[in-house]
């Protein structure tokens, strides 16, 4: 198995996120793990962060999340070229924090023959998660219906920070594009258009940093700003 992380300039964020992928391994033994982290167009510590870490890193100027993801599945697949066909790619990003049973749960997807595990967010505590909490989860709940329990609820969501997919899966449709953002959905509906088994799971749902400027354009930290801009100037 592959967890594929990139970065750009998350030297304080990227230490959390790698403990809690290392204490997701263990309950996904004795399946093997590598961690790669892509440290793209960083002019901080990023990198070394990740190899104190014990990840396999990669630095690159691509600025571009899709094409690090990218270069990061490439790296991961070459890494575990001997561990057989069935190789499972886990995505998250690096201001995310990863419950314990995060790769378990993909594993599990996998072992009952889909090709794809698409999961939710929320959003880590702060002060400014507070203050928004309630208008973005009024957004991202609205399909919920109040009758479904977490684990039932098919939602609509795609997440570069909570996705899982077999490598055939991956190959098969070409792999993430080189886009600035969107590089998620953009492979999720290349997933769907080919036919694949995809499972939509709000179990186990990951911590995102609740920031206002975040790292590619038209992503969370966008839809953020724009409910926080709402919240401050109401209008009347």
């Amino acid at each position: 198995m592959g967890v594929v992380i990139p970065a750009h300039n998350e030297e304080r964020h990227l230490g959390a996120c790698l403990r809690s992928v290392q204490a997701s391994t263990a309950l996904a033994a004795p399946i093997p793990v590598v961690i790669v982290v892509t440290a793209d167009a960083c002019t901080d510590a990023t990198a070394a962060v990740a190899v104190r870490a014990g990840a396999h890193v990669l630095s690159t100027h691509c600025h571009n999340v899709g094409a690090a993801r990218a270069v990061g599945v490439e790296r991961a697949l070459e890494l575990l070229d001997r561990a057989g066909p069935d190789v499972w790619l886990a995505m998250t990003d690096a201001d995310t924090l990863v419950p314990t049973g995060w790769l378990a749960h993909q594993v599990q997807w996998a072992r009952r023959g889909y090709d794809a595990v698409l999961g939710t967010i929320r959003l880590a505590p702060s002060t400014t998660a507070l203050l928004l909490e309630g208008r973005h989860n009024a957004q991202y709940f609205h399909t919920r219906r109040v009758s479904e329990t977490q684990q039932a609820w098919e939602h609509p969501h795609v997440h570069g920070a909570n996705l899982g997919v077999s490598a055939s899966a991956y190959l098969r449709v070409g792999g993430f594009a080189a886009l600035p953002t969107g590089e998620d959905h953009d492979l999720a509906a290349r997933l769907s258009e080919a036919g694949s088994r995809i499972a939509r799971t709000d179990q186990y749902p990951v911590l995102t940093a609740g920031r206002l400027r975040g790292r590619a354009p038209c992503g969370l930290s966008d839809v953020l700003a724009s409910l926080h801009a709402a919240l401050t100037n109401p209008v009347d």
